[in-house]
């Protein structure tokens, strides 16, 4: 009542009860509980969930409100580092972030493979677009936050052979990418750690999680946000079974791509 700026007597008449009633229903341990109506009309009043006013919920949002903030559809961009992902960063700066990514990560290319990647979608603007993002990539990378990747096996296989999404680029393009790729691993573990798992035994869609705060599943032309604690929990759990189950070790990933450039080199 305080927050809604509504005293007794207003809130009396908006329900259609006596300020009397009103104040029984604050009194205390001898306060009187109203009836199913009374809670609703109060509930709706201001602003609130009758469970919360009941004190059977800790949330007071409205069935609605929860599930409007709890769950957000935005548009996806086929960008290097879009507003909406560099917000949600921002937003668990100093938290775990937990990816499973579609591809090879923006973050971790170097600029002639996104040159390479991007060309077809933004045409002379590339280098722009690049450019740009510069700044953004590297407050990710110099970001508070730890990160953790896991990706298919298959995802590093088929950009070291050139082969599938890959198919055309130049082998000098993939190893210089595999050397700056181990550099990474290299000069940031453990505050990166990039595991890779066998997509034939287990399985993830694109998603990622921001630390306690919200978990986002990629769909290709949009996000799915969620900010459930239960929902980010469940995502949370999702990922780390991929890291008890990676066939390649955070630790272990620098001589695996020594085998990986070594076959192509």
């Amino acid at each position: 009542m305080a927050e809604k700026g509504v005293s007794q007597s207003a809130l009396g008449r908006i329900v259609g009860v006596d300020r009397s009633t009103v104040s029984q229903l604050l009194g205390g341990a001898q306060a009187r509980l109203p009836n199913a109506q009374v809670a609703a009309e109060c509930a709706a009043a201001l602003g609130v969930s009758a469970d919360w006013l009941l004190g059977l919920s800790d949330r007071p949002e409205r069935i609605a409100d929860l599930l409007a903030t709890s769950l957000t559809m935005t548009e996806a961009p086929r960008a290097l580092v879009d507003e909406q992902i560099f917000a949600w960063h921002r937003e668990a700066a100093g938290y775990k972030i937990r990816h499973v990514p579609a591809a090879l990560p923006d973050m971790l290319k170097t600029h002639e493979v996104l040159r390479w990647e991007y060309a077809p979608h933004l045409g002379r603007t590339v280098d722009q677009a690049i450019g740009a993002s510069e700044d953004r990539l590297a407050w990710m990378r110099g970001a508070r936050s730890d990160y953790e990747i896991a990706l298919p096996v298959h995802e590093l296989t088929a950009f070291a052979t050139a082969t599938g999404y890959y198919e055309g680029l130049p082998l000098e393009l993939r190893l210089e990418q595999l050397d700056h790729l181990q550099a990474l691993a290299d000069q940031l573990y453990p505050s990166l750690r990039i595991y890779l798992f066998d997509a034939r035994r287990v399985f993830s869609a694109p998603i990622t999680v921001f630390g306690p705060l919200l978990a986002v599943l990629y769909l290709g032309r949009h996000y799915m946000a969620f900010r459930d604690s239960g929902r980010v929990a469940s995502f949370a759990a999702q990922f780390d079974w991929l890291v008890r189950e990676a066939a390649v070790q955070a630790h272990a990933l620098p001589a695996h791509l020594d085998k990986l450039r070594a076959r192509i080199a």
